[in-house]
């Protein structure tokens, strides 16, 4: 972004460096493994939680930082860069913005240290892009509450300790909560490995018991606001999505400058010299409209508006999966195997067109703003 200042500039240049040094040996090779070694580095050197408080051991830069951050990161290492989205930019931050101050202080640090992480728990068997068709509850019980459901495709729950948990709280709508899993009540029912190879979870909840300090929201207007925030979410997705679209093309380029066919470098071809500018432009535009999403937002001061953070959203997911398709074709045989990077990011960009909101819901978000709003509006 040219706005950078010179403190942000160099921030994120110590972290690129940092993450080319010592994170490109080992990417896409952790499959359903948290790249644990990765975060702890990151932690040492104060860049875990760069969009936190100071004290409760973040950075106290903004979402700016930690959404170039994630595109940086995901270009080198793709499943580090999902990791840091997922702790940037969902469920800790979701506790930073509306949890208590004892919420605060209890879960965050050790987060941002790198000794553990929290989970995000939305879908249920029965609601998944129907958010309003969710049936864990969550009623009163003196200070705090009993919460009954069950929840499934959970990420990160195999070294979290906590999940924020959406629920339904009778007659006040929808909210959200921390719900530890050592809780008594919790059952971890099933882990199953999604098309990319990361661990998803299924688990219930039977008469779990929150104290008031882990309620989040609570009552219709504190989860509208809830809500908006998930723009933050998305645009964090759309960045990190454009990092995995630098990275496959990285391969691909190089790819083409040295691999030699029919007497010359098949990058001097011209079929795959324009493959390669249309797959640049692309990335580029993708780039492009993720940075301005956020440039609003600062200007503003407030969350990135729906429109801005649904267009970047659908835009990234869905040229990423084209992007790397051609990617692994300028390759041939070569990528078309087990282990390789490019069939890893083949089968892991699918998932951002379904995962944080479908292509379709992004199209209905999109669609019902422009309707209220026409092209030019601030919410």
């Amino acid at each position: 972004m040219d706005s950078l200042s010179d403190e942000q500039r160099m921030v994120l240049e110590t972290v690129r460096d940092l993450a080319e040094q010592n994170f490109a040996e080992k990417a896409c090779t952790w499959d359903d493994k948290a790249p644990w070694e990765n975060i702890e580095l990151l932690a040492e050197h104060g860049f875990l939680g760069i969009n936190f408080e100071e004290k409760y051991g973040g950075g106290g830069m903004t979402e700016v930082e930690a959404m170039l951050m994630i595109e940086i990161v995901s270009r080198v290492c793709p499943d580090t860069g999902l990791f840091l989205n997922t702790q940037q930019m969902l469920a800790p931050r979701a506790v930073a913005e509306f949890g208590t101050e004892a919420a605060k202080e209890s879960y965050l640090p050790p987060i941002m240290n790198g000794e553990d992480a929290m989970a995000l728990a939305i879908s249920e068997p029965d609601a998944g892009s129907d958010v309003g068709a969710m049936n864990t509850i969550a009623e009163e019980d003196g200070d705090g509450f009993r919460v009954t459901g069950e929840k499934t495709w959970v990420s990160d729950v195999p070294y979290s300790s906590s999940a924020v948990v959406w629920v339904r709280y009778p007659d006040e709508g929808l909210g959200s909560l921390i719900v530890d899993f050592d809780a008594d009540g919790v059952e971890i029912a099933n882990h199953f490995t999604n098309m990319a190879g990361h661990k998803q979870t299924q688990f219930y909840m039977e008469d779990v018991y929150v104290p008031e300090e882990n309620v989040l929201t609570h009552g219709r207007s504190a989860f509208k606001e809830q809500l908006v925030s998930l723009n933050w979410e998305r645009l964090g997705n759309a960045a990190m999505i454009t990092g995995r679209m630098a990275f496959a093309l990285d391969m691909a380029i190089d790819y083409a400058t040295e691999r030699e066919q029919f007497g010359q470098p098949i990058g001097d071809f011209q079929g795959i010299e324009w493959k390669l500018a249309d797959l640049v432009k692309q990335y580029k535009a993708a780039q492009g409209l993720t940075h301005q999403a956020a440039r609003n937002a600062v200007a503003a001061d407030r969350t990135p508006s729906r429109l801005d953070a649904s267009v970047a959203t659908l835009y990234a997911s869905e040229i990423a999966e084209h992007v790397v398709s051609e990617c692994l074709q300028i390759h041939g045989a070569n990528a078309y195997q087990k282990g390789h990077p490019l069939e890893f990011l083949y089968r892991d960009v699918r998932g951002w067109r379904i995962g944080a909101g479908t292509d379709e819901i992004q199209k209905n978000q999109i669609a019902d703003t422009i309707k209220e709003n026409g092209l030019d509006h601030v919410v």
